[in-house]
């Protein structure tokens, strides 16, 4: 039997200024790890929020009005007799008349596709 040799590589301490920079080298890793660990708990904090919130505003393709393609839509907006239409605007399912009666004010009219009824009617004033 042979009687095992010890080992060369064993551990000896370190003269105190090579111990001073370990630490402190030490103390840097565990620092660098915690600042990457929150940064890693954000992002992910982010992802999950961006994917479990829901949105209340409706999103642009929703408030388009639904057209069949073998048809167009048919709806007939009822605005008050004599009234002269001079602007036209298209929001959405929202058709906005502006124009005015004889002998009245500016009046603006919204007539909502969808609904098919007017949703506002709108007298202008200038001051």
């Amino acid at each position: 039997m042979t009687a095992t040799a010890p080992d060369d590589q064993e551990d000896k301490p370190l003269d105190p200024a090579m111990e001073n920079v370990r630490r402190k080298m030490v103390k840097l890793q565990l620092v660098s790890a915690g600042v990457m660990l929150v940064m890693l708990m954000a992002v992910l904090g982010t992802i999950v929020y961006k994917l479990t919130r829901t949105d209340d505003k409706v999103p642009a393709q929703a408030a388009a009005i639904a057209v069949p393609s073998e048809a167009p839509v048919n709806a007939v907006a009822a605005l008050p007799a004599g009234f002269t239409v001079t602007n036209v605007a298209l929001s959405g399912s929202q058709v906005l008349f502006y124009g005015n009666l004889p002998g009245a004010e500016p009046r603006a009219i919204v007539f909502d596709i969808t609904a098919g009824r007017i949703v506002a009617d709108i007298t202008v004033r200038t001051n």
